[in-house]
């Protein structure tokens, strides 16, 4: 062990008389812990929260969407089976865009309806997963109606709560694009039976989306033999833009993708523009840590004034005097570092459960599933992002002792010995 190393050690150890020195110290370890943890728990936090909204986002949407340009897509049969060729893809399945009116004993409400083909949506999308109530293969079914065939819809659980519509009821559905005549357009209207209700857990969707079978769609909303385009998921989702630059390059003809980035741009932007700012609020309390590390070695080299004049009487260069005080700040900021990283882990990893005691000691919850539609507190922590914040840490801790430091360097030992 070098003595600039023992030396720094024995300096964190104080004498009677230098107890406040002491408890300054443990301060600034305590405030560099509070700052780490804070930040790998708010940190992990929004990446669950991320996680979670991505995973209901891409759950009902597709990754990468193909349409023709200018018009609704009539070889979306070939399409589909070109899109499955190219590697990375999983699935695909054609699928119609529209909106109209519902309308049932509750009311109105406008909605998008979407055409899908009942035996391929599974490839895509987890709305089968999602079906509370029925289910999706009965939209290849119309219900019958004495002797009328009625077509099948599946409605969000909010959209069903809202127009008061349950499993097995009638509805009607109102097309904005209606049929020309003498007295001018007249919309128009199809009854659809209720053969479906899903919950994704997103209010967006849950409340404005309806599913109906690829056929009715192009019946309804006359689009003859044609579709709005394929939807497609592949294995990784951060390869969404070079998988849709490889099926541009496979398929033949007029068409264009999108990626779920493009499409989820700006929400997705926010959510990471919120991060950086929570990450720069809250690293402001482990600089306010690193002042109090400055306070604690100044305080320092002001008690060891007569030390420092000695060790440079018996040949102690100034870089060695800088050392033993950097070493001493430094080994502050590794030990709130590490008791910051161990606790923000640990709290990280186990938050749902920390939630779900404080929730049942206090008979509260931190967040109603009837407000925030989610079902648990999410949690990722990112391995990198902790080493992210373990290594600023330390960086500011060590930047934190470089001023006192050089100031015990430039210490001149006479002034340290005059009355001695």
């Amino acid at each position: 062990m070098s003595y600039e190393l023992f030396i720094g050690l024995r300096y964190l150890k104080a004498k009677r008389k230098q107890t406040f020195i002491s408890v300054i110290t443990f301060i600034s370890i305590l405030g560099i812990t509070v700052g780490v943890t804070a930040l790998i728990i708010v940190l992990s936090v929004m990446n669950g929260f991320e996680e979670n909204l991505k995973e209901k986002i891409l759950g009902i949407n597709a990754n990468i969407i193909v349409t023709e340009l200018g018009q609704p897509m009539k070889e979306y049969g070939t399409v589909t089976d070109d899109v499955k060729k190219v590697p990375g893809v999983v699935g695909a399945t054609p699928f119609t865009y529209n909106q109209a009116m519902i309308s049932a004993t509750g009311g109105v409400i406008g909605a998008v309806i979407r055409g899908v083909d009942p035996k391929t949506a599974g490839e895509v999308t987890v709305l089968p997963e999602k079906i509370k109530k029925g289910s999706l293969g009965s939209l290849s079914e119309p219900a019958r109606e004495g002797a009328e065939h009625v077509p099948g819809i599946v409605l969000g659980m909010e959209l069903a709560r809202n127009i008061d519509a349950a499993l097995g009821d009638r509805i009607n559905v109102i097309s904005p694009m209606g049929t020309m005549t003498p007295a001018g357009p007249v919309p128009r209207m199809a009854a659809f039976k209720v053969t479906g209700i899903f919950e994704v857990g997103m209010y967006e969707y849950d409340s404005s989306l309806a599913f109906i079978s690829l056929p009715d769609s192009q019946r309804f909303f006359r689009m003859g033999d044609a579709a709005t385009g394929v939807e497609v998921k592949i294995a990784d989702i951060y390869a969404a833009e070079k998988i849709a630059d490889d099926i541009m390059t496979h398929i033949k003809g007029p068409y264009w993708t999108r990626t779920w980035m493009e499409m989820n741009r700006n929400l997705f932007s926010a959510l990471k523009l919120e991060k950086v700012a929570m990450f720069i609020i809250l690293t402001l309390i482990i600089l306010v840590a690193a002042l109090n590390i400055i306070s604690t070695l100044i305080m320092v080299v002001m008690e060891k004034g007569k030390d420092i004049a000695i060790l440079k009487s018996l040949g102690a260069s100034s870089g060695s005097i800088m050392k033993i005080f950097m070493i001493e700040g430094v080994i502050i900021g590794v030990v709130g570092t590490t008791l910051g990283t161990f606790f923000g882990l640990v709290t990280a990893l186990n938050l749902e459960g920390i939630i779900g005691f404080v929730e049942r000691a206090f008979h509260f919850k931190v967040l109603p599933p009837s407000v925030y539609y989610i079902d648990k507190f999410p949690s990722k922590v990112d391995p990198e992002v902790v080493a992210i914040v373990a290594l600023i840490s330390i960086g500011i801790s060590f930047l934190a002792t470089v001023y006192p430091s050089w100031q015990a360097s430039r210490f001149d030992p006479v002034e340290g010995l005059r009355y001695e």
